[in-house]
């Protein structure tokens, strides 16, 4: 299956050239199992869906390390249908299950096992089950998740905000973008995440 992400980083510091390519050799453990592709506006990740966030929590969190207040900007989808051409990703080995308790349990567990970095976000994001008549269903069952997720911060108009380490947050964000509409479902997400934002001190 296709499962791809345009993201773009953007650190709020003069010395953001460094910030930028430092942070994109914490994708070089991916390299051989995705296709990654930088220019001037993002950069391209396509491969298994299920390795996309953890490859976007570890850019992001090396150029968090840095403390300067940085942002990365995402646009996520899988089985686009206009992704010919992709490499394909191994056959899903997730999507949405009956009983819908049942995908809201493991992504808890997996939410618990999720590495600690030390590193503070937050995040809100958009998700967007495409072309599924009960795609209401998959909608209500991933926010009853967040909901029990320990990183939920509260819902805004068009989006949902968390806040919490960098691991429990990005699991998260995966777990919502893999777990609650069928395998082969054309999913898309809109993710925004923010580190040592001037903001929040």
């Amino acid at each position: 299956m296709y499962a791809g992400a345009q993201i773009s980083l953007h650190p709020m510091s003069a010395d953001f050239v460094s910030v930028i390519m430092n942070a994109l050799g914490a994708l070089d453990p991916y390299r051989e199992r995705m296709r990654i592709e930088t220019d001037d506006i993002s950069t391209h990740l396509s491969g298994a869906a299920d390795e996309l966030f953890p490859a976007m929590r570890d850019l992001f969190a090396a150029a968090a390390a840095t403390g300067e207040h940085v942002v990365l900007s995402a646009t996520v989808s899988r089985g686009c249908p206009g992704g010919a051409g992709e490499p394909e990703g191994p056959e899903p080995a997730f999507g949405m299950i009956e009983p819908l308790s049942a995908n809201i349990d493991a992504c808890l567990t997996a939410v618990s096992a999720a590495p600690v970095l030390g590193q503070t976000v937050a995040a809100q994001f958009a998700y967007y089950p495409l072309g599924e008549n009960r795609h209401m269903d998959g909608i209500e069952a991933c926010i009853a998740f967040l909901s029990r997720s320990g990183v939920l911060d509260r819902p805004k108009n068009f989006v949902t905000k968390l806040r919490g380490d960098a691991g429990p947050v990005f699991e998260t964000l995966g777990r919502s973008f893999l777990c609650f509409a069928p395998a082969q479902a054309h999913v898309a997400m809109d993710v925004t995440v923010s580190a040592n934002s001037p903001s929040a001190r």
